[in-house]
């Protein structure tokens, strides 16, 4: 048998899982409404047993009284042989989802959200039961009435200006600020892919700047120039980071391009003629595509000894294919295997297409816990001197 209690625990787990679709549906024709629990059926049995139990039961539900006005109690009256005509409850009805919200004490939110998304639906019917305005059903109960105001003035700016050009400091929306949108981008993005629906640019992937037409921060790529005489052709200038395109208008002519994952290394470098040391692009090492120099260069990769390393590495392959890695191969990580760490989290991929033979067999070595569970050696962990006489034999190994 159900209590009062008990009742509201169910509707407040039905609420946290289904109130976005009760949301979306809400006026709708709906199999869920209305809504009925039943409470349990005492036998005559049962109350002959637990006379006080039941009777605290039914005396409960007497003295209950729901919140909203759509939720009532069914009461039925049974005739029993030894007990008589005995009057019991048999199930709670709730009319609509604002009922449980009401009852749930969250009936204001629900008001408030509706009401928004009356709003939004009123000035862009295609919202109208769109599944996102239940995805969004906290961001519409939650926000402050300017913050909402200045969603709508977002939207409604972004309607008529597809590709502004400008950067997000410049949107002429009063009250906007970059803070201030970053922080509700995803929201608007979301409701911006609805709008803009079936066009190309309305992929889940499309992100706000992209919906907005916006020019984003140029992507820059950090490096060092070791060579003395490659510093002279800027001004002698050695730790440079610089937006890609204007990188790629530089006159340089490195005989090497040594790609380092690890900041602190490519830091730590020293002089050497002829070579560019790119540091710490991770996952954007393809920009290295976008410098016309870098890919006439000879091309070295250092990264760790784990499956990211490797995965980046093969990244990098797709853009300069004779890219050579050092001091990523299965003597390294078995010299050094003391000084290992555990990669915490590995890349799914099981086959990366661009690794050479041995690179692949280091890779599915670290893949199946050939040598030790989830192994990661941090090119930072390798010896100093260790790191240098390898990196001088690859980079003496690189003709001219």
């Amino acid at each position: 048998m159900l209590s009062p209690e008990d009742v509201r625990q169910q509707l407040a787990t039905r609420f946290a899982r289904q109130h976005r679709r009760w949301f979306v549906v809400q006026g709708l024709a709906d199999e869920t409404w209305p809504l009925t629990l039943a409470l349990g059926r005492p036998t005559e049995r049962d109350l002959i047993a637990e006379q006080p139990r039941v009777r605290r039961w039914v005396q409960a539900w007497e003295s209950w009284r729901p919140p909203p006005s759509g939720i009532r109690i069914d009461w039925v009256e049974r005739l029993w042989p030894r007990l008589g005509r005995q009057r019991v409850p048999e199930r709670i009805v709730v009319d609509a989802a604002v009922d449980v919200a009401a009852m749930l004490g969250v009936g204001a939110r629900w008001q408030r959200a509706g009401a928004r998304a009356a709003r939004l639906a009123e000035r862009w019917p295609v919202l109208g039961g769109h599944a996102a305005l239940g995805r969004l059903f906290d961001s519409l109960a939650d926000y402050a009435d300017e913050d909402f105001y200045r969603l709508m003035a977002l939207l409604d700016w972004a309607d008529t200006h597809r590709s502004s050009g400008l950067y997000l400091r410049q949107l002429p929306i009063a009250g906007l600020d970059t803070k201030w949108v970053a922080a509700r981008a995803g929201v608007a993005a979301e409701l911006l892919r609805c709008l803009r629906g079936g066009a190309g640019e309305t992929s889940e992937a499309a992100d706000l700047h992209s919906l907005l037409g916006l020019r984003r921060e140029p992507t820059r790529i950090r490096l060092r120039l070791l060579c003395p005489a490659l510093r002279q052709r800027v001004g002698g200038l050695e730790d440079l980071e610089l937006p890609v395109d204007q990188l790629a208008r530089l006159q340089l002519a490195p005989r090497v391009v040594l790609i380092v994952e690890n900041l602190e290394t490519g830091l730590a470098l020293p002089d050497w003629g002829g070579v560019v040391a790119v540091m710490k692009l991770g996952a954007a090492v393809r920009l290295v595509a976008d410098v016309a120099w870098m890919g006439r260069a000879h091309g070295l990769y250092w990264g760790d000894i784990d499956t990211y390393g490797f995965e980046i590495l093969n990244r990098a392959r797709s853009v300069l294919p004779h890219l050579q890695s050092v001091l990523m191969d299965r003597k390294t990580l078995l010299d050094h295997q003391a000084l290992c760490v555990e990669e915490i989290k590995q890349v799914f991929a099981h086959g990366l297409p661009l690794l050479t033979a041995d690179e692949a067999e280091v890779f599915e070595g670290l893949k199946c816990d050939r040598w030790g569970r989830r192994l990661r050696l941090e090119q930072e962990r390798i010896p100093w001197a260790t790191a240098i006489d390898a990196l001088t034999e690859a980079i003496d190994g690189c003709a001219v």
